[in-house]
């Protein structure tokens, strides 16, 4: 177990959607000392950006979430960025931890590593087990390439590395950029945009019948934190909820939460990314008791009430409709 009032933490990406609840939970378990290499200041995909941060953070732990991340479009049109950049940035940055001595190092990887036509549930142990989807293959790899140098080491060296998979990630102050947001922010906004002008349907992408597990960002800033406290183990450890939902049921969903009551159109000419994704997530549970929480709408609707309140003209309307 880990005292944090005694820890000095570096969380990279800590200025992010996860980051930044990551940050707050290590807030309320005492944690005091908490440093965030905000990339303006420190470029982490560079070997001097890396030691600067490490040099000033003077971490004994660091919780690695920092990425170059996107949906089914970004991932196409970025492969190799995505790949050299994730891939460039983990090596390094572990590499530089255990030259400077730190104590213990968190990996957070990405479902996208599994193999494309994994058994559902995911167990970890099918991670080997085949290529992952190609869209998101070449984030998915560089990730995954992180698991085995934090096995390496911990058996050459003795390195407290672990390497913790969260499943799909949502939640308020999501990304909802339409040019790299994942999907369920990306349909909020199509929803809303489109039950405010009045427009008769909407575009999705693929067919619908593609599944996802959806986990909400206070619920993973939960199991990453138990984890760096209570986890001490080579394997991978899955952070999910244990239940998938359609793509087709999840438009319909975000569509009655939000009022819109058009037509969804589906653009089979679209892909629809790996064709089934959920988590066995029983190790999580054992290992170090990590069970999420947040009810699926629920966190919906937390999540569609930020984007209310957030989006551009937001307070305008508001104000006008209150006047």
């Amino acid at each position: 177990m880990i005292n944090w009032q005694e820890r000095r933490v570096m969380v990279t990406g800590g200025g992010g959607f996860l980051g930044k609840a990551v940050v707050g939970r290590l807030r309320t378990t005492g944690a005091q000392e908490i440093f965030v290499p905000r990339s303006r200041d420190y470029d982490l995909r560079t070997l001097e950006g890396i030691r600067r941060a490490l040099a000033d953070g003077q971490p004994d732990l660091i919780i690695h979430l920092a990425a170059v991340v996107g949906g089914i479009g970004a991932n196409q049109e970025n492969p190799g960025r995505f790949f050299y950049e994730n891939a460039i940035m983990g090596i390094q940055l572990l590499e530089e931890a255990r030259l400077a001595a730190v104590a213990k190092f968190v990996t957070v990887g990405t479902v996208c590593s599994y193999p494309k036509f994994t058994p559902v549930p995911f167990h970890e142990d099918a991670l080997w087990d085949g290529y992952p989807e190609e869209t998101n293959a070449p984030y998915g790899l560089a990730k995954k390439m992180l698991l085995v140098q934090g096995q390496a080491y911990r058996q050459q060296y003795g390195m407290n590395v672990i390497h913790l998979i969260p499943v799909n990630l949502y939640g308020p102050g999501d990304n909802f950029n339409p040019a790299s947001s994942h999907v369920i922010p990306a349909l909020i906004k199509k929803c809303v945009d489109a039950r405010d002008a009045g427009a008769a349907e909407i575009d999705v992408w693929g067919t619908g019948n593609a599944s996802r597990e959806f986990l909400f960002v206070e619920d993973a800033a939960e199991g990453i934190v138990l984890g760096a406290e209570r986890y001490d183990q080579s394997a991978p450890v899955n952070l999910g909820v244990g239940h998938e939902i359609t793509i087709r049921e999840l438009a319909e969903l975000i569509a009655r939460l939000t009022g819109f009551s058009g037509l969804l159109r589906w653009d089979d000419a679209r892909p629809d990314g790996q064709p089934r994704r959920a988590l066995d997530t029983s190790r999580a549970r054992e290992a170090f008791g990590f069970v999420a929480k947040t009810s699926f709408e629920e966190g919906l609707r937390q999540t569609i009430d930020w984007y209310e309140s957030h989006r551009p003209g937001a307070v305008t309307r508001a104000a006008s409709s209150a006047g």
